[in-house]
């Protein structure tokens, strides 16, 4: 009697088990993540999937990198694959797939002193030296709800400078501006 007891057991527990796994959803696609920019100083565009199949893909940051250098030098440096993923999350918000139009990527340090003589604006150590921190707007956005949405972020600086029309995000210690 227990072998029988037994044999329907196992057999219910598979019926249940192969009706679960039927109903499951199928595995996810791995996920690629995509960006769009636009340089406001060279006029360069750039379309880049730089995250794909569970890795960030070597070949697509490098092309952000280029697009990103430090456009008065032409010094290219690496740029923090967290900071790309933070404009992807942030993208997603807008609801919108258009370009980031970049004010500011890389600054080198030659750069980043030139500026800091002429802005109180220009942090002397800032973190676009180190690839971590961009000046964007976006077409169709406001630059003001832009900055409202990186807020809701919580994830490292967001500056916003209305009167330049564009948003400073990092990804530095959270703090806003």
């Amino acid at each position: 009697m227990s072998t029988r007891l037994s044999r329907r057991h196992l057999l219910h527990s598979g019926l249940v088990a192969a009706v679960t796994l039927a109903a499951a959803p199928a595995a996810a696609a791995p996920e690629t993540r995509r960006l769009r920019f636009l340089h406001t100083h060279t006029g360069e565009s750039l379309a880049v999937a730089y995250f794909q199949a569970g890795s960030y893909d070597a070949a697509g940051l490098e092309q952000v990198a280029h697009l990103l250098r430090d456009h008065r030098s032409g010094d290219v440096h690496p740029i923090d694959p967290a900071l790309l993923d933070l404009l992807h999350e942030l993208q997603a918000l807008t609801g919108r797939d258009d370009a980031f139009q970049v004010i500011s990527g890389y600054r080198s340090p030659q750069t980043n002193r030139m500026l800091n003589a002429r802005s109180s604006g220009v942090a002397t150590r800032s973190l676009h030296m180190d690839g971590k921190a961009i000046d964007v707007r976006m077409a169709g956005v406001p630059t003001k709800k832009l900055h409202e949405l990186a807020m809701s972020l919580k994830r490292g600086g967001v500056g916003y400078y209305a009167a330049s029309d564009f948003v400073h995000v990092d990804t530095g210690r959270v703090r806003y501006w």
